[in-house]
């Protein structure tokens, strides 16, 4: 009876034992990394709708876990398994596997920069969208011009030209066109300042046509305190019903423009060529930044009617005709 209690004693301190050693091991290779004597950086990917063991498997073989076995106790004793979220991760070979399952559950996705410059146009943004590696270029130029997209954000225009406020953004790499767009049309109307719009009624113009007149002053501006001077001149012309005639908004009008403006551009009708229509065109011409936007709604008060390009980016300012004629001369005819 005296040997039975021994061996039974015996057994369970034997089990206590190996317990206590496999939970001890559990969480040595929980809170270790996998390798942090030479740690190297690794973009791993979850696809979605993939598998707990094909994860677990991937991680593995980019030397992110040491055992597989174990990762996939304790990731299922924490009840984590379920709640991995796909998308492009940056781990390293020295996270401990806490860390890489924290990091995954989290949804704590790699974010790639995106860099729109004040005065880009739809095409140009989409170019830079195409060339961050986010989507194609014309699938973003689309949704851009989505008329019902346009109208499910609450924007009252025919496209978002204008609104895609000019920045840096960071995305994951599985961001849609349509995400991409959102988050510049909320930043659009986070930098539209509430006071912005009071200043826009209070001058007879909506906020689509404060819009357009700051994208024709940002196209028009080389140097950045020019500005208020520049929007003085158009909105001289526009209380004396002048026609803007602006090369920037005929350009835009061209389609497939190779670059080099013509007198045959001027004289050809398009509804953007404001040598031609009266006021302002249809809708902006490119996306301004908060400066242009505060120009036009802030215009210094001068008297000019016309300016003209000098060779250092500014302009020579004249309130004119004859005085114009003098400066184009000079710093045109001249070239």
């Amino acid at each position: 009876m005296k040997k039975r209690l021994i061996v039974i004693l015996m057994g369970g301190l034997i089990i206590n034992g190996l317990a206590a050693f496999f939970c001890a091991d559990l969480y040595f290779f929980a809170n270790h990394p996998a390798d942090a004597l030479d740690p190297q950086k690794i973009i791993f990917k979850i696809s979605p709708g993939q598998s707990f063991t094909k994860i677990t498997d991937n991680l593995f073989s980019q030397n992110l876990i040491s055992s597989k076995i174990k990762f996939k106790l304790i990731t299922r004793i924490r009840k984590s398994d379920r709640r991995l979220i796909a998308g492009e991760y940056e781990l390293s070979t020295a996270m401990p596997p806490l860390a890489i399952i924290k990091q995954l559950t989290d949804g704590s996705v790699r974010l790639h920069r995106l860099s729109i410059p004040e005065g880009f146009n739809i095409s140009q943004i989409a170019e830079n969208v195409a060339a961050a590696g986010f989507c194609n270029k014309q699938s973003f130029i689309s949704a851009a011009r989505d008329e019902e997209f346009v109208r499910k954000i609450n924007l009252s225009a025919s496209t978002l030209e204008g609104f895609l406020f000019p920045d840096t953004y960071y995305f994951s790499n599985d961001v849609s066109p349509q995400q991409i767009i959102g988050a510049m049309v909320a930043r659009f109307h986070q930098a539209f300042l509430p006071e912005w719009k009071i200043r826009a009624k209070e001058m007879g113009f909506s906020v689509n046509e404060v819009i357009t007149l700051a994208s024709i002053i940002e196209k028009e501006t080389g140097v950045a305190s020019e500005r208020p001077i520049i929007s003085s001149v158009f909105h001289n012309r526009l209380k004396r019903k002048m026609r803007l005639a602006t090369d920037p908004t005929v350009i835009y009008g061209i389609k497939n423009f190779n670059g080099n403006i013509t007198k045959k551009d001027l004289k050809t009708y398009t509804p953007y060529n404001t040598y031609m229509i009266a006021g302002l065109p249809p809708g902006p011409i490119a996306n301004p930044g908060s400066e242009s936007i505060k120009a036009a709604l802030y215009p210094a008060e001068t008297k000019y009617l016309y300016f003209v390009a000098k060779r250092d980016k500014t302009h020579y300012f004249s309130s004119t005709l004859a005085e114009h004629n003098r400066a184009v001369r000079k710093y045109q005819l001249r070239r």
